[in-house]
């Protein structure tokens, strides 16, 4: 598992040579000219090597290489074969005493005993073979092949199938009972008791109570009357709950479970082999695709890219199923008598004649898990609603089928927030979870035993990432609780004592932890250097060693890279906003502004170390060259700082939002001497629809905007990310009203530039088009839009990038630096 964690530059410093100008061209160049980061960075499983991508001999593509920790020296390239071997064995799954691991290589699954490195191959097939998982107190490897479940005994290398499940024909088992006759399971798994102990389950099924109680009163007759009917028929009940007691069972027919035409999904059993669990996926009916034409293709026609829906669009429906091999009985896990299953959301209240006299429906919902102890004695299933309003943690009782809450968690806005989703076992009687109850995630456990639920973490600063030692004796954390925009790696026991910090200064870790966890290889970063890749033992005080060292061509270091300060600005609300700034050298100041605005909203740049908008990172140093003082904020719905700020934006995109940007112009002027009338600001995707929300609805703070790839309507972006924060178009039509720039273009007074990806599959070029002529016919004549037709949301293309931003400069420059 990889975290990302902050800590410290251990290189006392770079030495430059002599300064020599930035240009456009030179930044916008394929970004070989920086330097060579290693990347993807995973061990051996003996804890001995390390691989990691990296391209020191500057060719077309990364290639794989190692480092030896007991043999350090320069690292060297492995071949293709070996890298793919090596990313498959970093995702190995061990078994419980960690002697054992088992991994998926080119759909084959091999077994190795991680003491002497021996490697068994179990599977050899044209199928896929996936899912690997240790079950049966460690004696069977449970996998996936053609949708089913298999398992290989690792004492005999007998291989029997668990499940038959098939498409086509009638999905519907009955609601929380039994569906299917047959017998059950294959050898050391457990199956039915045959046909006699499956019709006395499904008596009373659907022909009524009074032939039910009939049946019942015949059957305890016959027994009362003959005794060979009661001898036979206890010793066949002991029969079976000696099979049940010890998981064995010689029938060697499997129940046919038939799925129709949904999607199976998340297929899995349980520990002890007992249960199998699984979801289907009902797809609606008839939704409507969009299509993202491509004009420059290599046929010379033009050819549609299928798209995405769009938000408001019918959702699929999720159930989930829980197949007993014991008692031979597939059962649906019903929703509708969870807490809270029909809640309506607050903001109904704003259409009353809308929903004041709608029946409150059952939510639909998805499923996660099940969890289980190692045991297998208990199950915890992670629900969420659909509307994304509800999170429920439940104990599933995988022989009833019936759930018990553990956790809700209820958000008005949305459900969200680092490590929500993530849930392991510490034993078998706690479990560990993330949550944002109190404002900030943080790490809980819970006790299923005694109810009982602890809170390991506390304050406000956000649990950013946690994985459990093999041992189940500690936590490894990722934390910002020193600073929003500073992370480091720390330890700590368990029932949450004793944490310490491993890393200590400023900087950027992305972390790969050794198998043995004696080890930690990470890339490192600072503000203003790239990435290097370091190795240090795994605890506290100990020194790192550095790996590579090509991260800075040289041509990258002949300039001074600025260091922006990190500051906080007032909000009018009270709030605290982290920004960068970047300030110019004395002397070349021109009192005029620009606010570099950040993408993909919940996100973060306002931190110390090398910013994945390296690009605009080189850009506003540019502009400061220039004269020009550059701010970077982490506006609202920034991730890094809670709850609330994450939810800032709920219902009103280019609201609080925007009024940071406000408030931060606000400060500018007052504290840093900007002139009111000389104020930018450029930005991408999320940033280039904060763009035009500023010019279209703040022309006298903002003079002048470059809107790249943007959202122009959000009623026309994709469900997933839209509907957490405006809900559906057609039900909360205030907040989509109120949120998309294309309602508020008469706004327009300053310079407006458009660029965009004419194949962007994610926010469609359609979006500016429609823009586009909205603008026309209100004649506005102050606006221009650049297409770029073979770029994609994310541009590729130096020659593209170089052309986007030379429009970005002289935007700026005729615009600001005007009398």
């Amino acid at each position: 598992m990889k975290l990302r964690l902050l800590g410290c530059w251990l290189l006392a410093g770079i030495v430059t040579h002599a300064q020599s100008p930035l240009t456009v061209e030179k930044i916008m160049q394929d970004p070989k000219w920086i330097g060579t980061s290693p990347s993807n960075v995973s061990w051996s499983a003996d804890s001995r090597n390390i691989y990691f991508n990296w391209n020191p001999e500057g060719k077309t593509s990364d290639s794989l290489y190692s480092y030896n920790i007991a043999a350090p020296g320069a690292p060297a390239k492995a071949d293709y074969l070996e890298m793919q071997k090596i990313n498959a064995v970093a995702n190995g799954i061990y078994n419980s005493a960690n002697t054992l691991m088992v991994y998926t290589f080119r759909g084959d699954l091999f077994l190795v005993d991680v003491k002497t490195g021996k490697t068994t191959r179990i599977t050899q097939t044209e199928d896929q073979e996936s899912g690997p998982r240790f079950i049966q107190k460690d004696e069977w490897i449970a996998y996936n092949r053609n949708q089913n479940l298999y398992a290989w005994n690792t004492k005999t290398g007998i291989t029997v199938q668990l499940t038959n499940i098939r498409g086509g024909g009638d999905a519907a088992p009955a609601a929380a009972g039994p569906a299917f006759g047959g017998r059950g399971g294959g050898a050391g798994f457990g199956g039915g008791a045959g046909a006699t102990r499956l019709q006395e389950n499904n008596r009373g099924g659907n022909s009524g109570g009074n032939i039910a109680t009939q049946e019942q009163w015949l059957q305890q007759q016959q027994l009362a009357l003959l005794q060979i009917v009661k001898e036979r028929k206890e010793k066949r009940d002991q029969r079976t709950d000696f099979l049940r007691q010890h998981k064995y069972s010689e029938g060697d027919t499997l129940k046919n479970i038939n799925i129709g035409d949904k999607s199976l999904q998340s297929l899995q059993i349980s520990p002890d082999g007992r249960f199998v669990t699984y979801r289907l996926y009902q797809a609606p009916a008839a939704t409507k695709n969009t299509i993202v034409p491509d004009y420059v293709t290599e046929s010379g026609f033009t050819t549609d890219i299928p798209g995405r829906t769009k938000v408001g669009a019918t959702l699929g429906k999720y159930e989930f199923y829980v197949y007993d091999k014991v008692k031979d009985v597939v059962k649906q896990v019903l929703t509708d008598s969870i807490p809270g299953i029909t809640d309506q959301p607050d903001y109904v209240k704003d259409y009353p004649a809308k929903f004041a006299n709608r029946k409150p429906a059952v939510r639909g919902v998805s499923f996660q898990g099940p969890y289980w102890n190692e045991a297998g004695t208990v199950a915890i299933v992670d629900i969420r609603s659909q509307d994304n309003k509800d999170r429920w943690i439940m104990e599933l009782n995988a022989e009833t089928g019936k759930l018990k809450l553990i956790d809700r968690q209820r958000d008005e806005a949305w459900i969200g927030g680092p490590g929500i989703g993530r849930i392991g076992w510490i034993n078998d009687a706690v479990f560990y979870f993330q949550s944002e109850a109190t404002g900030y995630s943080h790490l809980y456990t819970y006790d299923v035993s005694s109810s009982t639920k602890k809170a390991l973490t506390q304050g406000k600063y956000e649990v950013q990432g946690v994985e459990l030692s093999r041992n189940k004796q500690l936590f490894y954390l990722f934390t910002n609780e020193e600073h929003p925009g500073k992370q480091n790696w720390y330890r700590m026991k368990t029932d949450g004592t004793k944490k310490e910090k491993i890393t200590s200064m400023e900087g950027g870790y992305e972390v790969s932890m050794s198998p043995d966890e004696k080890w930690i290889a990470y890339r490192y970063s600072y503000i203003n250097k790239p990435w290097e890749l370091f190795v240090q033992e795994n605890a506290p005080g100990k020194k790192p060693v550095q790996i590579t060292d090509k991260a800075m061509s040289e041509a990258f270091k002949a300039y001074a890279w600025k260091e922006p300060k990190v500051i906080t600005i007032p909000a009018a609300d009270g709030s605290q906003i982290y920004a960068r700034i970047y300030e110019p050298a004395a002397g070349k100041k021109n009192n005029a502004a620009v606010f570099f605005v950040h993408g993909a909203g919940y996100l973060q740049n306002v931190h110390y170390w090398w910013s994945q908008y390296f690009r605009e990172y080189m850009f506003n140093n540019m502009l400061a060259d220039k004269g020009y003082t550059v701010l970077d904020i982490d506006y609202r719905a920034s991730s890094g700082y809670g709850r609330d700020w994450r939810t800032g934006i709920y219902r009103f995109m280019g609201g609080k939002d925007l009024d940071d940007h406000v408030d931060a112009a606000k400060y500018l002027v007052e504290k840093h001497g900007i002139d009111p009338k000389k104020i930018g600001l450029y930005g991408g995707s999320y940033g280039g629809f904060i763009t035009l929300m500023g010019l279209f609805t703040k022309p006298d703070v903002f003079k002048a905007g470059a809107a790249l790839r943007p959202v122009t309507d959000w009623a026309h972006y994709n469900h997933g990310y839209t509907a957490n924060i405006l809900n559906e178009p057609f039900n909360d039509s205030i907040a989509y009203a109120r949120s998309s720039p294309i309602n508020f273009a008469a706004g327009l007074k300053n310079h407006l530039l458009i660029c965009h990806g004419m194949v962007d599959v994610n926010v469609h070029f359609q979006d500016v088009v429609r823009l586009s002529q909205k603008l026309i016919e209100l004649g506005k004549d102050n606006w221009e839009l650049a297409p770029y037709p073979v770029e994609d949301h994310g541009f590729v293309e130096p020659s593209s990038w170089t052309d986007e931003y030379k429009r970005i400069l002289k935007l700026f420059d005729t615009n600001l630096l005007k009398p």
